[in-house]
């Protein structure tokens, strides 16, 4: 995909590592200036110069995406150095507390929220007024499969998840018009830090066995899981406009994504990827109940 992001400005959050720091290497390849945003310096530090060296255009900028003033000072920084923003990857993220609601700390708990949800409104809302003026631009959302579910145990992480595809759904219909597009994106089963540090933690060994047991598996044989590459492709396909006509959809990682971005008219009508709730006089559905059921 060489070329294919030629003159676009992205900024990804969370890119000191993992998914973040490959899809910032790979915009870079594909010919975005790329300014990397987390909370650790010495990580984007070393992502920046590593595309720095391969030809690149990359800037490091420390900040918390929960804090409005890092968010606005790096919205800021990245302007000065590479002009507006036309790409968001919104990625920064935390696993939360793993334990039933009532036993979850609940600072944590709502910590979990800070970062993914109020991370992702706050850093769309830096950018979208630069994204209007030059006409458009992209929002990429990293979400997870957590958010399709309702899983006990984890429930920090899963509502901070199913937030972030509502918000994408609500951001693509209000910023149409100004040529604001947006996708929610799980990233399947990556391999990575973020991976390793939930596999390990004692609440989730204890609430979710079956978590680590999946994530040990993956790192036994590599083909279970997703390569990251995988993700970063996906994400420069989105962001080169390939699935426009499918903004504020919810992209996995493992299906055929250029399938799917082919058959947007089917999925435009029967409203799929997507969150829904199907009741039971809903159309198609089965009829309402005519009389008082007998008991």
């Amino acid at each position: 995909m060489a070329g294919s992001l030629d003159g676009e400005t992205a900024l990804v959050t969370g890119g000191g590592r993992g998914i973040g720091r490959a899809i910032a290497e790979a915009f870079a390849a594909a010919g975005a200036r790329v300014a990397l945003m987390a909370r650790s310096q010495d990580q984007i530090d070393e992502a920046a110069a590593g595309i720095n060296t391969s030809g690149g255009q990359a800037l490091a900028i420390v900040g918390d995406v929960s804090n409005p003033a890092d968010v606005q000072r790096a919205a800021s920084q990245v302007q000065d150095r590479f002009g507006t923003i036309s790409v968001l990857v919104s990625n920064a993220g935390i696993t939360g507390p793993y334990a039933p609601i009532w036993d979850s700390d609940p600072e944590e708990w709502w910590r979990t929220q800070e970062i993914h949800v109020h991370g992702a409104f706050l850093c769309t809302r830096a950018v979208y007024p630069g994204m209007v003026a030059r006409g458009g631009g992209r929002i990429i959302v990293i979400s997870s499969r957590a958010a399709e579910r309702g899983n006990p145990n984890i429930s920090a992480y899963q509502v901070a998840k199913t937030a972030q595809l509502r918000f994408v759904e609500i951001l693509a219909a209000e910023g149409a018009e100004a040529g604001i597009r947006a996708w929610s994106v799980h990233p399947g089963n990556v391999d990575t830090a973020f991976a390793d540090a939930a596999m390990n933690r004692p609440d989730a060994q204890k609430y979710v066995p079956a978590f680590g047991a999946r994530l040990r598996a993956v790192r036994a044989d590599p083909s279970l899981g997703t390569p990251v590459s995988r993700v970063a492709d996906l994400s420069v396909f989105l962001a080169s406009g390939h699935a426009d006509r499918l903004s504020g959809r919810y992209f996995r990682v493992e299906e055929d994504w250029q399938e799917i971005a082919r058959r947007a008219d089917t999925i435009q009508r029967d409203d799929l990827y997507t969150l829904r709730l199907r009741t039971l006089t809903e159309p198609g559905g089965p009829p309402p109940p005519t009389s008082p059921p007998v008991h």
